[in-house]
């Protein structure tokens, strides 16, 4: 490895980190960030765009950009552990933040930046996201009427990586790679009682809708956890 790239990917984590912890106190505190009662000058997701929603959920303060460390709280949010946050933040932005920035000069920040989200579209994904960030209803239904075998509404973990493997496109190691990190998170974080990704929660992934309520639910749930453990 180039001396460069250790330079760089070192200012990375080194940024990375003092970034996560400044902020992780106020966690807690973030507020519901899909809105329509947002501050003028602030980044609003085109509507025609279900991509750019799915991505606004990790912008945390609006600005139109989405950075490590918005992703690491994001994910946090969400309800993923530190490791799994950390590692699933440094493959998101160094992996995706360049291809939504044509023609700049590349950032040591690694930014996603939302206005062309839909430049990071991978291969050997689901084709749900078409070239530009629209939903396409036909290849969503085709998920579960090709591979929702068990129940009808849901996928179980074995179905995920049929569909994965269905979708793979010859020597696409990075598509590859991005699906499998981006299902096995999804149904790690989504997942019901009884292990099934169901129907509607993969669509509100896809709408950006699913996770603002699972946020609140975590939140929900830590602030009864909380006024339990005070009434002992």
């Amino acid at each position: 490895m180039r001396k460069s790239t250790i330079l760089s990917l070192s200012f990375f984590c080194l940024l990375f980190l003092s970034s996560s912890l400044l902020s992780s106190n106020s966690m807690d505190s973030t507020y519901s960030i899909i809105s329509d009662k947002q501050e003028k000058g602030k980044f609003k997701p085109d509507e025609d765009y279900p991509v750019q929603r799915h991505g606004f959920f990790f912008d945390r303060n609006q600005d139109g950009a989405v950075y490590p460390w918005e992703t690491y709280q994001g994910l946090r949010a969400l309800g993923a552990g530190v490791l799994l946050s950390a590692a699933s933040t440094i493959f998101i932005n160094i992996g995706s933040s360049q291809r939504t920035r044509p023609g700049k000069f590349p950032s040591l920040l690694f930014p996603l930046e939302l206005r062309n989200v839909a430049l990071a579209k991978h291969g050997s994904d689901t084709e749900v996201y078409d070239e530009k960030g629209r939903f396409n209803e036909e290849k969503f239904e085709n998920i579960f009427r090709d591979y929702a075998r068990t129940h009808s509404d849901a996928l179980t973990a074995s179905e995920l990586r049929e569909m994965r493997r269905g979708h793979k496109k010859p020597k696409d190691y990075f598509g590859w790679v991005s699906s499998w990190i981006e299902w096995t998170l999804t149904h790690h974080l989504f997942k019901d009682e009884h292990g099934l990704l169901k129907k509607d929660t993969v669509k509100g992934i896809y709408y950006g809708t699913a996770f603002e309520e699972k946020e609140k639910e975590l939140k929900e749930k830590r602030k009864t956890s909380a006024k339990k453990k005070a009434s002992i």
